[in-house]
């Protein structure tokens, strides 16, 4: 056997050996997938490390709602439901004084019933509803895109005893105190419904914790 074919023999070796080695490299890196519940792939440990727009642009970060207990509601403009909007806003202003905050998120991702501009929600909500409690930005509330918010709220890794896709606008999600989800109501449920307001003042009897 010739010299040279030796060589081209070691060479085609290494060759493949080097190309087994990346090979194996990108195989661990591509097995690390992101942890649920996250936004560009941190680790989401509680609802109060979650940031997101106001309806004004604005950043706000969740954790300035610790301590208080907060409901969540998907919500739109055009919907068989938005008349629930009076019943929030009753609601709100009969609980702020205790610690009770009501956390509004435009979404047109039902049959495209939220289609109007921040500015424009925030007008209809101001003009029809009288609303008072914070809106928030536009997002998506499932899907693709859907927002790290909702992919926490609907996970049973997060959200064990409430989790599951939103069904429709004004799905209404407890939070207490602690952050902790303590009950889901669907789009039907009414805000003042009696079971409604039974879980709110059983959320706002617990105190917040206090480090130490």
């Amino acid at each position: 056997m010739s010299s040279a074919l030796i060589n081209l023999r070691s060479i085609m070796i290494k060759f493949q050996f080097a190309m087994f080695l990346a090979l194996c490299l990108l195989g661990c890196r591509g097995s690390r997938s992101a942890p649920t519940g996250t936004e560009d792939g941190m680790a989401m440990g509680s609802i109060y490390d979650i940031s997101i727009q106001d309806i004004d642009g604005n950043e706000v970060s969740l954790s300035q709602y610790r301590g208080q207990v907060m409901m969540i509601v998907n919500v739109a403009s055009k919907c068989g439901f938005t008349g629930q909007y009076a019943d929030l806003e009753a609601l709100y202003e009969k609980y702020k004084g205790q610690g009770f905050v009501i956390l509004g998120f435009p979404s047109n991702d039902f049959l495209w019933q939220e289609p109007g501009s921040n500015a424009e929600i925030k007008q209809f909500c101001m003009i029809n509803y009288g609303v008072t409690f914070p809106m928030f930005a536009k997002i998506s509330v499932k899907g693709r895109d859907k927002h790290p918010l909702y992919d926490y709220l609907t996970d049973d890794k997060t959200n064990p005893r409430h989790a599951g896709k939103i069904t429709w606008n004004f799905n209404k999600f407890l939070v207490g105190r602690n952050g902790t989800i303590v009950a889901r109501f669907d789009s039907r449920t009414k805000p003042l419904n009696a079971e409604v307001i039974k879980e709110i003042e059983a959320a706002l009897s617990i105190p917040p914790k206090t480090d130490g």
